[in-house]
């Protein structure tokens, strides 16, 4: 009885998790180049009473295992790297992956973090930043007298100027990609770091070697589909509600034994 008290509580715990999870994609829906979490689940250590063919009598086996599960525990945040919808948006500067791929940034320690989040914008000294104030790795600068300025499907972004009205190539944007997405370590602020899990970033030009190509005056949205999420944030609440009921249901078989006369 103690055993599903114990039992129903990490269910109840792990529903709780499952709903942070849900609560964050939601709350992120809007976000420019989000990727949705993933809570997932692994059962916990059994309790075996009598293993499988274990000797019940003279030439005889236990034809199966007697055992008892002790529970659930979160083993991990997995995210989906699925592409989200690319929405136009006017901005020259705002840039879309179509495909694999990250946009390098510096960070101000000198390290380096990838993003999905294409809204760049200029800095006083007119280089490419995104929404951190993160400048672009290699650096772009945009010359103050630019009257225009355009991205190309392999990165080149090119300038148009009063004195010269034919686009003229001031520098290209890079891509990242990884081995193992998945194991990117969220930053915030919609940037990832690479970690061993990741593997080393192999950073080259769009549309290479696998890596997605760019669009200009774009920006990729979320990947959350909120629709599918008020279906698990219901799951959860069903999930948390049957084990609060376990937990009742284990109190009063206890209250019921204890008061036998």
């Amino acid at each position: 009885m103690f055993r599903a008290l114990h039992v129903a509580a990490t269910g109840m715990s792990a529903q709780e998790t499952h709903l942070e999870g849900v609560s964050n994609n939601i709350a992120n829906a809007n976000t420019v180049g989000f990727k949705k979490q993933r809570v997932e689940f692994q059962d916990l250590l059994y309790q075996t009473v009598r293993a499988a063919g274990a000797p019940t009598g003279p030439g005889m086996q236990a034809p199966s295992a007697l055992q008892f599960g002790t529970g659930v525990r979160v083993s991990g945040t997995a995210r989906s790297f699925t592409q989200g919808t690319v929405q136009n948006t006017g901005n020259a500067l705002d840039v879309a992956i179509e495909g694999r791929g990250w946009l390098v940034v510096s960070r101000p320690d000198g390290s380096q973090a990838f993003t999905r989040a294409g809204t760049l914008r200029t800095d006083g000294e007119g280089r490419l930043v995104n929404d951190e104030g993160y400048p672009l790795d290699p650096p772009i600068t945009i010359p103050p007298d630019a009257t225009g300025v355009s991205i190309g499907h392999d990165g080149t972004v090119s300038v148009t100027t009063p004195a010269d009205p034919t686009p003229v190539e001031v520098g290209k944007l890079s891509i990242a990609v990884f081995v193992n997405d998945a194991g990117l370590q969220a930053l915030g602020h919609n940037l990832f770091a690479a970690s061993a899990a990741s593997g080393d970033p192999q950073i080259g030009d769009p549309g290479t070697d696998g890596r997605g190509t760019l669009l200009g005056g774009a920006v990729e949205q979320s990947n959350v589909d909120v629709v599918e999420e008020m279906i698990g944030l219901i799951a959860a609440q069903r999930g948390y509600e049957i084990n609060s009921r376990v937990i009742a249901a284990a109190d009063e078989m206890l209250r019921a034994a204890t008061q036998l006369r």
